[in-house]
């Protein structure tokens, strides 16, 4: 008797002990802050709202359509009625132009883009170039830098004699400043305007005018420069296409440098003048 009175308490006893090990030993939920990173058995979480590690969000310029996406080597403000940015940001550090043989991946779409940025089909056979905002050459300090500047949110439509020609001899400019003054500030972006010509399924507009503004804070001494380049193939001097960035936002709606101190922003934004800046 005492033998089957025992068995049941053991066979208890064991239950017991096995209910306790599930709930102490149940595997954790896994959470990250990382957008980009895909979560086992939850939905690929995407954010716009916080800030990256290089570029200094004091210089992001504001956005005419609410959707910042923020990526680690840029930040852009997506316009989904042209499907494109309306502006590419990211700090260009000395340290960071430097020359990796990286091998060039596909584009992709932008996941954190909600609207959803365009397909790269819309771009074949179109005549266009998939002309980067962000250029390759300026993130190759990573390979992950590198392969990010291949998404769709971070192209426009370009003629290859513009892509190839004076657009490409502006990118080489901004390496340049960078590593003389040890850094600087980028945003550049099409002109995005009505009755522009599309290519593609989703109507992706062709701007006929592309620009980049500069910021440069060594010291302590801030300088800007802005260029509004036609998009067509052109032999001029790289200065002759410098503007004023007040110009650029009455032609975009952006404002440009919203945190500068107003006064400051105001004398900078109204000159023309690139003395402070090299050309050589």
């Amino acid at each position: 008797m005492k033998r089957n009175k025992i068995y049941p308490l053991v066979a208890l006893l064991i239950g017991a002990i096995f209910i306790v090990y599930e709930k102490y030993n149940e595997a954790p939920k896994v959470t990250t802050s990382n957008p980009k990173i895909k979560v086992h058995g939850t939905k690929k979480q995407t954010t716009d709202s916080k800030p990256k590690t290089l570029t200094n969000n004091y210089y992001l310029p504001s956005s005419t359509t609410g959707q910042i996406v923020h990526h680690e080597g840029y930040s852009l403000s997506y316009h989904e009625a042209f499907e494109q940015a309306e502006w590419v940001a990211y700090e260009l550090k000395k340290n960071q132009v430097v020359y990796t043989d990286f091998k060039r991946p596909y584009f992709e779409q932008d996941d954190a883009v909600k609207t959803e940025s365009a397909h790269w089909r819309n771009y074949k056979k179109s005549g266009y170039d998939r002309g980067h905002l962000c250029p390759a050459a300026d993130r190759k300090y990573t390979k992950a830098a590198f392969i990010e500047t291949f998404l769709t949110s971070n192209i426009s439509p370009q003629e290859h004699e513009f892509n190839a020609g004076v657009w490409n001899r502006l990118e080489q400019k901004v390496r340049y400043w960078a590593k003389k003054y040890d850094g600087v500030y980028v945003v550049t972006g099409g002109i995005l305007e009505n009755n522009l010509k599309t290519i593609g399924s989703e109507d992706v507009a062709v701007p006929k005018y592309f620009y980049k503004v500069l910021l440069d804070n060594a010291n302590g001494n801030t300088k800007i420069i802005a260029f509004l380049v036609p998009h067509k193939a052109s032999n001029k001097p790289l200065y002759e296409f410098v503007v004023s960035v007040d110009e650029l936002e009455k032609r975009t709606g952006i404002d440009f440098f919203p945190a500068l101190d107003d006064a400051k922003e105001n004398k900078l934004e109204a000159m023309t003048t690139y003395k402070q800046w090299s050309f050589r």
